[in-house]
C-alpha cells in the first residue's frame, strides 16, 4: 500500500510540474532513488528524530518515516505555503504512518530559531535554496553531534547552494560530502 501510494505521488508531481510553470505552484518533489538513499541513511544512523524542512505534497516525507517507523522514529515536517500543507495531510492521512509524523505549518527561520540545541539526528533541507546560509548558525545548533545535514538540489541547482556549501566546508566541526544521487545530496556530517 504504501509503495503504490509512493508511485501514486511520483506520478501526481511530474504531472503537476509538467503543468506548472510558476515555481510556488510546483510540487519539486525528490527522486525515488533520493528516497531509497534518505531512507538507508534514517536505518544506518539510527536517526530517530528527524526533521525535514520542505514538505510539499509528502513523498519525502514518507521515504523518512517508513525508516523512522522501522527504528521507533519520528519525523517533524515543516512547510509554509498552506496549500502544500492540505496536500501532505491528506497524503499522510493516507499512508499509515501518522503516529510518525508531525507535520507542522511554519516559516523555518522562526520555527528553527526556538528549536532546541541538538535535538536533531538528520535534519533533510529541501526548501527555499536563498535562506540556507542563514539559517546555517540554527540548523548547525539543531543538529546534535554525530547528526547529519542531507541537503537536496545540490548539483542541479550548485549556484544557489553555494553559499551554503562554503559555509559548511569552512566549519572545522562538519565533515562534507557530494553524493551524485537524483539531483545531488549534500552531505555534512556533525563531528563529534
Amino acid at each position: 500500500m504504501l509503495q503504490a501510494l509512493k508511485d501514486e505521488l511520483v506520478r501526481f508531481g511530474a504531472d503537476n510540474d509538467a503543468r506548472e510553470s510558476e515555481r510556488a505552484r510546483r510540487l519539486l518533489n525528490i527522486t525515488p532513488d533520493t528516497g531509497a538513499l534518505l531512507s538507508l541513511l534514517v536505518r544506518f544512523g539510527q536517526a530517530r528524530r528527524v526533521l525535514e524542512i520542505g514538505t510539499s505534497n509528502g513523498y519525502s516525507t514518507l521515504w523518512l518515516a517508513e525508516a523512522a517507523a522501522a527504528i521507533d522514529g519520528h519525523v517533524t515536517t515543516l512547510e509554509y505555503a498552506a496549500d502544500k500543507v492540505a496536500l501532505a495531510g491528506a497524503t499522510f492521512a493516507r499512508s499509515g504512518l501518522q503516529a510518525h509524523i508531525t507535520l507542522v505549518h511554519a516559516d523555518a527561520g522562526a520555527w528553527l530559531a526556538q528549536a532546541a540545541d541538538a535535538s536533531i539526528d538528520l535534519l533533510f533541507l529541501d526548501s527555499d535554496r536563498e535562506q540556507y546560509a542563514g539559517w546555517w548558525p540554527h540548523l548547525r545548533r539543531v543538529l546534535r553531534p554525530g547528526g547529519l545535514l542531507v541537503v537536496d538540489n545540490a548539483i542541479s541547482h550548485a549556484e544557489q547552494m553555494e553559499p551554503l556549501r562554503a559555509a559548511l566546508v569552512a566549519d572545522p566541526d562538519v565533515s562534507v560530502s557530494l553524493v551524485p544521487v537524483g539531483n545531488g545530496e549534500l552531505l555534512a556530517l556533525r563531528n563529534v
